[in-house]
């Protein structure tokens, strides 16, 4: 096959440091933490909700989750969580496209969030409008979008993919000779084609977390600890995925670490993830791998600033309001539910369970 890659040519639909917001965790005393967690819990139950959290928000909600019967995860899984469930009420934890993607597969259902303006910088780079009118061009391609867009974006879709299964996906569709129009992820379309030889034209778009990880400041790190093993997601550049031991979804990361012999891991993903890396692989070591430093040359320094804009104050108000309700237009849900169809049973006819991004 010869293999082609391309990048739409206009940068202008990256986003700027200006528009990310700046990271603000929750502070609570021990009082209001176990009254706040009391009260959420209560709530659950009045409600008939299930909590379902990323693997990137706050040790809290995850612990909280798992206590009460919901969910800790990716975001498709979190979604295929929801559908499986009774509950009648879904509380997601994470970002926006999360919360959309739950509502698309699970209509019947009231999905809540504890804040609407958490937004992820992958869908935000990716305007419905401009990716259709680029679709518009490329009508020959096969469009396959990352689950970190928004759910009309998925609507124009012929397939969507998560990080855990991106690869067999587009390798399936090369094979079958399909050209590939990818979005919004450049730094993981771009290991996507390297692995795959896919002929892929590339949207222009990246995580504010992965890809401020810095390749120079990584090899100085494992000079420090020779005995580390390096795992990489591959939202991530290249030259910093070029010195991973393990590239691989957020799942993938937490069983590389559980399975792994190693006793010290550099890890290249948003620092959230490190509360389920320790209870899956207690007494190992783990250190996030560089960026730029907690300076201007780092926007997110490691840690998504929309999915700390979760927390147990804003938990409890949802469940109490019933406000910050997510709603998909039917006619869009319709469309956007029939790619992710795909994915989901691509996966289950290949044996897999990877439903793993962001997986954002």
């Amino acid at each position: 096959m010869n293999a082609k890659i391309d990048v739409f040519p206009s940068r202008g639909f990256r986003l700027k440091p200006a528009q990310v917001p700046e990271t603000v965790e929750e502070v609570l005393s021990p009082e209001e933490r176990q009254t706040l967690i009391a009260r959420i819990k209560r709530l659950l139950t009045e409600q008939d909700a299930k909590l379902v959290a990323h693997y990137y928000t706050a040790p809290d909600l995850q612990e909280l989750a798992d206590a009460t019967g919901g969910y800790v995860s990716d975001s498709l899984d979190m979604a295929r969580f929801g559908a499986e469930c009774n509950a009648s009420t879904l509380v997601v934890a994470g970002v926006r496209f999360m919360g959309e993607t739950a509502k698309i597969l699970n209509p019947e259902k009231r999905v809540l969030m504890p804040e609407l303006d958490a937004n992820c910088s992958l869908d935000l780079g990716c305007p419905a409008d401009l990716f259709n009118a680029f679709c518009d061009q490329h009508l020959e391609r096969t469009v396959v979008v990352y689950a970190n867009t928004s759910a009309a974006v998925k609507a124009r879709a012929d397939w969507v993919v998560t990080s855990g299964i991106a690869l067999d996906i587009v390798r399936h569709l090369a094979e079958r000779g399909e050209k590939i129009l990818w979005a919004p992820d450049r730094h993981l379309g771009a290991y996507i084609q390297r692995e795959t030889g896919a002929d892929m034209l590339l949207w222009e778009g990246a995580c504010v977390v992965h890809e401020a990880f810095k390749a120079k400041g990584l090899r100085q790190l494992r000079a420090q600890h020779p005995d580390a093993l390096v795992l990489v997601h591959p939202e991530s550049p290249a030259d910093v995925i070029a010195q991973a031991d393990v590239v691989g979804s957020t799942t993938a990361i937490i069983q590389a670490a559980r399975d792994l012999p190693a006793k010290t891991f550099i890890v290249a993903t948003d620092n959230g993830i490190f509360h389920k890396m320790r209870e899956a692989a207690p007494g190992k070591r783990f250190l996030e791998a560089p960026t730029g430093g907690r300076s201007a040359t780092c926007v997110s320094c490691a840690h998504c600033p929309w999915m700390a804009m979760n927390g147990l104050r804003k938990l409890a108000h949802v469940l109490a309001t019933g406000g910050n309700e997510i709603l998909v237009d039917e006619a869009t849900r319709m469309r956007a539910v029939t790619p992710i169809q795909r994915l989901l049973d691509f996966a289950k006819t290949r044996g897999k369970v990877v439903l793993g991004n962001n997986d954002a």
